[in-house]
């Protein structure tokens, strides 16, 4: 999902989806201590992905609107 079309998402789905991102990164650890995770490369995306909500999240609350500094 890019970061434009994760600006028009609400308030609630966005900590939904990054309740739903959280999940799947503890699964995906999981994964990789039983060794079953083949593709370590989506734990990179996951956590970015994470970031990425986590800082969407934080700039409503402060309410900073795109492209102000």
């Amino acid at each position: 999902m890019k970061l434009k079309d994760m600006r028009l998402l609400s308030t609630e789905e966005l900590k939904t989806k990054l309740s739903d991102a959280r999940q799947e990164l503890m699964n995906f650890r999981f994964q990789v201590t039983t060794g079953q995770l083949t593709d370590t490369s989506r734990l990179r995306i996951v956590r970015r992905q994470i970031a990425r909500f986590e800082t969407l999240l934080r700039e409503r609350e402060l309410g900073i609107k795109e492209g102000e500094k």
